[in-house]
Parts: C-alpha cells; structure tokens; sequence
C-alpha cells in the first residue's frame, strides 16, 4: 500500500462556524479508513468536500499526486452510498445498479454482464426485477452499495450508511461490507458516530471532533492508548480518575493520588504504599506535582467478594455495588468507591459449583494493575 488520497490543509466555513479546521489526512491504497465523531464533528462535510459536491474554502485534494480540488464530482474516480440510500424508484433494482454505466453509454450487453457480477456480490439476483419500494431497508443499501462500486471506483465514500439499521442487520452488512472489499479492492472511507463499526471496519479510525483530528491510528492504538480526554470517553466506555504524581517509583510506575477514590484499601501490604496513592504505568513521562487523567476501562477492573490475592503492581480499592444492569454476555456494574461510581464490565463465564452472582448493595473488592491504565497528562507543575 502507498499514499493514494491526500487532504492538505483542508477548511471549511459556513457563515461564520469553521466546520472544518486545517486538516491534513493521507489514505493509503486498499485501506478502510474510518472517520469516526458525533453528530456536527466535520466528518461528512470532509467526505462531501473528497466527493466534490463542495469546495473547501483552503487546501487541496490530490489523487495519485494529482490536484482534483477544482474537479467535478463526475469527473473523480470516486463514488459515494449514503444514508438515505438515494435510489430511483421508477427503476428496478437491476436498472438501478446500471444506472451509471447506461448514462455513460455503456454497450448493453456489457452493461448486463456487470449489472449480473454486482447482483452476485450483494446477494440480491433473486431481486433483481423489483422496485426499491417492494425491498427492506438492508436489501436497499446492498442495492446502493453495489451501484456505486459497479463503475470501480478507486475510492467509496460511505456516510453513515447503516446508521437507520436495526442492530442485527449493521452487524450483518459490516461482514458484508469486509467481504466486498476484500473481493474489489480500491479504498473505503467509512464515516460514521458509531465506535463498533468504525474498530471492527477500519484499518485505521480518524477520530474527529470541532473540525478537527484527535488522534489518528489503528483501531486497538485508539481504543488502548487515547491521546486526549475527548477520545478515550467517546470510544467505548471508561472510567476517567482525575490524578496528581505524587512519585516516581521506579522506572516503570508512578505513584499517583486521587481524592476521588478516597482511602486504598492495601491489608495484604499495607506497608507498601501510603493510603491514597496507587500505581500507574509510566507510559509518559509524568514528574511530581504534574496534573493527569487516569483511564480505566470497565472490563479492565476486577471484581471479588473477597481481597484478592496479593500481586506486585496491583492496586485494591473496596466499594459498594450502587446499581447493576444485566446484558446477556456480561453484567454492567457501578461501583461506589469513595466520592464516585467506577463502571466494571464482569463477563459471564461458567458458574462454580454453589457461587451466586454478585448483587446490589454488596460490599465488594475492585482491582487492577499499573498497565491496565492509560494515562493522559493534563497539566504540568511550573514549580
């Protein structure tokens, strides 16, 4: 794979609001790119500025090295499904599909044949003589998918084009989506809200908020190692410890304190550490005195009746179950320790003989160790 997509410097302004704020971005060629961000992030009006139906007000768009900036829409090797899938309805599903290559004027007999090939690829030959109308909301984005890759396209854009899906049916079509690409190839850009389907898409996931780019990396650099606040709480779910180093003890941990989780709770060793400080992995290069944010993510936090069995950098802290909420494969727990909730995820394995789940207004023990966490560092000491 090698650069194949480039934005340089790219701006957008509506009236006064900068909806897009000097980005750069390179994609590379046969990747699946995700841009990932809520709702009024930038990421469609960056997809719609690649597509051509708007021009940014700064930068350049280049394919292959090639300046597309100024080109229309029809001219780039680019074609787009949306949300609202944009289907004709006075045409069948088969007229649908070919529409692009009978505009171009595409000899009939070829038209048939590729038309034949892209009913193949999204399962849909059963269907082929219906109106969008007589099809579900599923067969109808197979059907806008496979109208856009039947003129080959060296980039697909998709828009959130699962977003109006019911859960089982996003799952399904995301295998599809993989399937598809690994039989045509080319590069997708994936946009969506959604963190699932961007990790599980993507080769790599843009996450996007205000304009501008958070962090940039592979689907687990993202997920494990968020570089700001915004990040590490918009994908997935985490608990955020407001900490100050207070030491360094050795070359790989920091001890940190928190007033939020009170007292630690350390009886197998108490001597080890002062109550309210805990171990964090020194995965950045945090002093005394300097401000940082812990994050802590649900499934990484142990959960016991009884202490756990002492380990070398282990933290243990005790709480209370304030609320649980049942989910099939795991239960979601809040944990009151000290002044707030830590969320843990406990998956459902099976039972022991005689062992009886964990229930409200327990008194129970959370732990973790140092590496289980990621630090983001928010503040340094001036001192």
């Amino acid at each position: 794979m090698g650069a194949f997509i480039e934005l340089q410097n790219i701006t957008k302004r509506f009236g006064d609001a900068t909806v897009v704020d000097d980005i750069s971005l390179t994609l590379n060629k046969g990747e699946v790119f995700s841009l990932l961000g809520p709702s009024g992030s930038g990421k469609t009006t960056l997809l719609r500025i690649l597509a051509g139906f708007i021009a940014p007000d700064a930068g350049r768009v280049l394919v292959n090295g090639e300046d597309i900036t100024a080109m229309p829409p029809n001219q780039r090797p680019v074609n787009t499904v949306f949300q609202n899938y944009a289907l004709f309805p006075h045409l069948t599903i088969r007229e649908n599909i070919g529409f692009g290559l009978s505009v171009a004027k595409t000899p009939i007999d070829r038209v048939a044949e590729k038309v034949d090939e892209m009913l193949e690829l999204v399962q849909m030959q059963e269907h082929a003589h219906k109106r969008p109308a007589q099809i579900s909301g599923g067969q109808k984005q197979r059907v806008a998918i496979a109208r856009a890759l039947i003129n080959k396209p060296q980039l697909l854009l998709l828009d959130e084009p699962l977003a109006a899906l019911d859960l089982k049916l996003r799952q399904r079509l995301l295998i599809e989506l993989e399937k598809i690409h690994a039989e045509v190839g080319g590069t997708f850009l994936y946009v969506t809200h959604d963190q699932g389907e961007a990790m599980s898409l993507g080769d790599r996931i843009a996450v996007m908020h205000e304009g501008g780019f958070c962090q940039i990396g592979q689907p687990a650099e993202v997920y494990e190692a968020p570089q700001t606040r915004f990040v590490a709480e918009f994908v997935g779910d985490t608990n955020l410890i407001d900490a100050t180093c207070v030491e360094v003890e050795n070359e790989r941990n920091l001890g940190l304190s928190t007033t939020e989780l009170g007292h630690i709770e350390h009886d197998l060793d108490s001597s080890r550490r002062a109550g309210g400080v805990f171990l964090a992995n020194k995965a950045i290069n945090l002093q005394p005195g300097d401000k940082a944010v812990l994050s802590l993510r649900p499934e990484r936090l142990a959960l016991r009746r009884e202490p756990p069995p002492f380990a070398e950098e282990q933290n243990t802290v005790r709480g209370v179950i304030e609320d649980l909420s049942y989910q099939g494969s795991q239960t979601y727990y809040h944990v009151r320790v000290g002044e707030r909730l830590l969320a843990v995820s406990k998956q459902h394995r099976r039972f022991l003989p005689h062992y009886t789940p964990i229930s409200m207004h327990e008194d129970v023990w959370l732990s973790w160790f140092s590496n289980d966490g990621h630090l983001i560092i928010t503040s340094r000491d001036q001192s």
